[in-house]
């Protein structure tokens, strides 16, 4: 298509897209000012209550924590306002309020004002809900685009990356309260929506699939000119061999540089040399440009390599002229000494340190899913190809353009749009379509100008739901982005069309489907990313000097055991208290030794028996969950306590008022965490929310911001790493309960597994319906626990529950 085509037409599909945007959000506006609900606490009850108990401390400019019940709004349209009552409403249950050493009201009183309080919290929340849906009409997320896109077109290229990062509200991307839709939002989507039908369009019209098939001996992976100094393996003996060492892209191969951009499925064969007292040669797979211009490597894969050739398989995402780097990754091996921090020229010779050889490596182009015809179909239907009248170029056999135009832009509407569209709907899109052909474009010019148009519409970028029950389509949405972040496949689409999903029995039948197999995977790698912050555990690389042993392969490994940990739980129904303590854990040889665990070999994650003295047991106390609540420095009892409470223990902790300065760890040593935190909480301000993040905290301060055991502190003191003082995990919890370490303070927690459940039900609904847990959804939390208390609070049970709940099934 000519460059001034495209052009124009992607500034008038902006202009659409930015018209038809602007039509909503006024629709939304004006839905929600009229959508006002009468909600007034000026009850006498309610008032009297608060200033015979709390207003001798919470008045005037001297108020407790900056809360002035003097100046508390009494109408709940106001959402501080509301947010204060809820607040208010939750410390009275608690008796965080009246403080323990004030005069306590009586408890006929105190449960009077509980009673009348939730009535009308709860009334109003729910009359709110029936009128405008408790969820904000929410944007498809940067990863749902992509997937979307996908199984719209058949393509497999990545295209989250594409679109700008986004902020979470409740901890979730999904959230539509969180979600912004700015001009640069808006051109990015077009711009990705254009890469994407680029390649649809590509490989439809592609005569051939993408071929390309190699196979590389070790003459061929090593450097090509013996007396060029480069960063390629050595031909040693026969086999192109890597050493152990600490020089940048040191076992790239420019062999397996892509010609052109695609998915590379290589099998590589490869030994270990010299290996280690502690077993194989443990490798990485690595993959960029590899020169110093473009620094970054990607993360592909590891593998222990013993003295037995082994093969191993994987498919990567190559940018073209990007390369494999294969190579020792294991921190803890001795590294080799090269003169001149070259390899190439003599230097690599046989080093008496931990290598690898490579002794074949096959590389593949592959689609991941569907090929040319397929994608094909998706685009175009039955019609048929032909070449053009030049014969350079094809073009669509079609008797009647505009009549096929209609049929398949109706076709592809419908599934973009996730339910039937009505020919009012897609009037709009059709004239764009109509436009294109009356101006002399040819068919496919104009089907790709309108599935643009379709492609930048609210209607495909957010979930419109109308306020009550959700109808089966919008249920069949729903499900399928909660459960596998993509829109809904053929069966779930052809259940809606029958109006059978929203029974009960479909609806169960298909969830187990849909978390069948790798589909349970996905969505817990998914799900745990957020919820977790697992996404996150690139965000900060432990010290060096401190923590040796930390390497991306121990990281890699630490995700992995907590997927596969969730994803036993999931498939296995094992309770939500596995989160806590459980008797096993899944490890590898490299994982195993880095938490100092015996007896475990070999490259593949096995579910490994836990003893007493491994220090382990549940989600909580994986190293993935530990380096994500540190900052890869040091480690705050604070930070964990926060995240372990609001993560894993369903306690919601404020944010701590304006005039209370942070905690900073002392890095001389002179004052523990410990004495800084007592001083602390000497403010009553600070002591209510430290009673909750505190034990916690101090729990895992055993372990260390790397995910290591440690008994001692330890520092840097003139660059040297130096131990500091014994480390003290006890503590108490907030019911007076006390723990001297982490097994103690798992044992009492999981005594009480309703709190558990309750946290996990809220972070799969908050996740999977786009809105936070309202103070009036919380019955309906109680129903979900009460309901999987008979299956031991099972996290499949959980799941199920939350799908069938009323929350889940309506706006």
């Amino acid at each position: 298509m000519p460059a001034l085509i495209l052009s124009q037409q992607r500034g008038v599909a902006l202009r659409f897209c930015l018209r038809r945007l602007l039509l909503v959000s006024c629709f939304v506006l004006q839905f929600v000012c009229s959508a006002e609900t009468y909600a007034d606490l000026k009850q006498p009850e309610l008032q009297s209550f608060l200033k015979a108990n709390c207003l001798d401390c919470h008045s005037g400019k001297t108020a407790e924590a900056g809360f002035d019940l003097e100046k508390l709004g009494t109408d709940l349209n106001d959402s501080r306002a509301e947010k204060q009552w809820v607040r208010i409403y939750d410390r009275v249950l608690s008796g965080e309020m009246p403080p323990a050493d004030a005069a306590q009201p009586k408890p006929a009183a105190r449960q009077a004002f509980l009673k009348d309080s939730s009535r009308e919290i709860a009334a109003f929340q729910s009359e709110r809900a029936a009128k405008q849906g408790r969820v904000h009409t929410r944007r498809l997320t940067r990863v749902e685009i992509e997937r979307s896109l996908h199984a719209l077109l058949g393509i497999d290229i990545p295209l989250a990356d594409q679109l700008p990062e986004e902020s979470r509200a409740a901890g979730f991307t999904t959230v539509a309260d969180g979600q912004a839709l700015s001009h640069f939002q808006l051109e990015r989507q077009l711009a990705v929506v254009d890469l994407a039908l680029d390649e649809a369009f590509r490989r439809a019209l592609a005569v051939e699939e993408d071929r390309y098939d190699k196979v590389y001996e070790p003459a061929q992976i090593v450097r090509t000119d013996p007396k060029r100094r480069c960063r390629e393996p050595e031909l040693i003996d026969g086999e192109a061999v890597v050493w152990s060492s600490g020089l940048i892209y040191y076992g790239r191969l420019p062999v397996t540089t892509a010609p052109e951009n695609g998915w590379y499925q290589f099998q590589v064969t490869a030994s270990g040399l010299k290996l280690p007292a502690t077993g194989g040669v443990w490798s990485t797979v690595r993959t960029g440009l590899c020169v110093s211009t473009a620094p970054l490597l990607a993360h592909v894969t590891s593998f222990e390599a013993q003295e037995k050739p082994k093969t191993i398989e994987f498919t990567a995402w190559l940018p073209k002229g990007h390369m494999l780097e294969i190579r020792p990754g294991d921190n803890t091996l001795k590294k080799a000494n090269f003169a001149g921090g070259q390899v190439g020229a003599g230097e690599g010779g046989p080093q008496n340190v931990p290598g690898i050889a490579l002794h074949k490596i096959t590389m593949k182009r592959v689609h991941r899913g569907n090929d040319n015809q397929q994608v094909r179909r998706f685009l175009l239907g039955d019609l048929q190809l032909a070449p053009n009248k030049r014969g350079k170029t094809q073009q669509l056999v079609s008797a009647n353009h505009e009549a096929d135009a209609a049929r398949l832009l109706k076709a592809f509407a419908t599934r973009a749009f996730r339910y039937p569209v009505t020919d009012a709907q897609l009037a709009p899109y059709l004239r764009l379509v109509n436009t294109a052909l009356d101006q002399d474009q040819d068919l496919l010019s104009a089907l790709r100008y309108g599935y643009r148009a379709i492609l930048s519409s609210p209607r495909f970028l957010y979930l419109p739901d109308t306020p009550g029950k959700l109808n089966d389509h919008a249920l069949a949405a729903r499900l399928s982005y909660f459960l596998t972040g993509a829109p809904p496949d053929a069966e779930l689409t052809a259940l809606a069309e029958a109006g059978k999903l929203s029974e009960p029995k479909m609806l169960r039948q298909q969830t187990e489907r849909l978390l069948a197999g790798q589909g349970g995977r996905q969505f817990i790698v998914d799900f745990a990313a957020q919820w977790l912050e697992l996404d996150q555990i690139d965000f900060t690389t432990p010290d060096s000097k401190l923590f040796p042993e930390f390497d991306s392969i121990v990281q890699q490994s630490m995700l992995d055991e907590t997927h596969a940990t969730l994803a036993a739980m999931l498939h296995e129904n094992q309770s939500v208290t596995n989160l806590i303590d459980s008797k096993d854990t899944y490890l590898n040889s490299r994982l195993a030794r880095f938490y100092d665990i015996e007896n475990v070999s070999g490259d593949d994650l096995r579910r490994v028996e836990l003893q007493p003295a491994d220090h382990r047991g549940g989600v909580l106390t994986q190293g993935a969950i530990l380096k994500v609540s540190a900052n890869g420095s040091n480690t705050s009892p604070v930070v964990r306590g926060v995240w372990v409470s609001e993560r894993l223990l369903g306690i919601p902790i404020p944010p701590p008022p304006s005039n209370v300065p942070a905690i900073e760890p002392d890095i001389r040593g002179a004052t523990t965490i410990r004495e800084q935190l007592a001083k602390h909480r000497s403010q009553s301000s600070c002591a209510v929310c430290h009673v909750k993040i505190d034990p916690p905290g101090f729990s895992l301060e055993n372990f260390d911001p790397a995910g290591q055991w440690r008994k001692k502190y330890t520092q840097l003191i003139n660059g040297k790493k130096t131990t500091g003082s014994v480390v003290d995990a006890s503590y108490q919890l907030a019911d007076g309960r006390k723990f001297q370490d982490i097994q103690e303070f798992q044992k009492l927690i999981i005594e009480r597994p309703h709190p558990l459940a309750a946290n996990v039900a809220e972070k799969l609904l908050v996740y999977g319906t786009g809105a936070p847990i309202s103070f009036a959804d919380r019955a309906e939390i109680e129903k979900i626990v009460a309901k999987v208390a008979r299956d031991n609070y099972g996290l499949r049970s959980i799941v199920h529950a939350v799908v069938a709940s009323p929350i889940f099934q309506n706006k």
